[in-house]
């Protein structure tokens, strides 16, 4: 059961995302988290950082998609000006939300992407879907809400467990393990 709560890779932040090597994939869209993923969840606006990143991903040819389990008030006053297509009040995990973002971006499962701070929604709902996923740390994780830290609670068990039975194939960095 654990084995759906692991990502195909880690990494600090979006910023350190690979598009080159998800090109080779054949990874054509990204579905990512909005919350502790792209900013903090108190940032109300997309950093100048942030909005050069998003420019460079659809440079690179990729569409982009937000899902998220916020309000919608919360996503769209982030995502419209960044003409962004978004899913709010998503239920993540549920693959009802991944659907419709798999609709938004006219793409196949296998041509996408889910990127997010948290094995629990993020993680298990891409794999779920059968979607490549990629783990980031979260950038603001001291101003989670409660069912937030409730999940960082649970993965740090599930992590734990993963490793303790040679599962997780990540060192302390991320990185495969070799």
């Amino acid at each position: 059961m654990f084995e759906r709560l692991l990502p195909d890779q880690i990494v600090d932040s979006i910023y350190d995302i690979d598009l080159h090597a998800l090109k080779k994939r054949n990874i054509q869209g990204i579905i990512t988290d909005l919350d502790n993923t792209l900013v903090s969840a108190k940032t109300a606006l997309a950093t100048p950082e942030l909005t050069d990143w998003l420019d460079k991903v659809r440079h690179a040819g990729f569409r982009v998609v937000i899902v998220s389990n916020n309000n919608e008030s919360r996503v769209s006053r982030f995502a419209e000006p960044l003409h962004i297509p978004f899913v709010h009040a998503a239920r993540k995990p549920a693959r009802k939300a991944f659907r419709n973002a798999l609709l938004r971006l006219g793409l196949a499962p296998g041509q996408v992407v889910v990127v997010g701070d948290q094995l629990m929604t993020d993680i298990l709902g891409g794999r779920r879907m059968g979607m490549h996923t990629i783990l980031v740390s979260a950038v603001a994780p001291s101003e989670e809400g409660l069912p937030t830290r409730i999940n960082r609670l649970i993965e740090k068990i599930v992590r734990a467990r993963l490793r303790r039975t040679g599962r997780w194939p990540f060192d302390d960095q991320g990185r495969k393990a070799p």
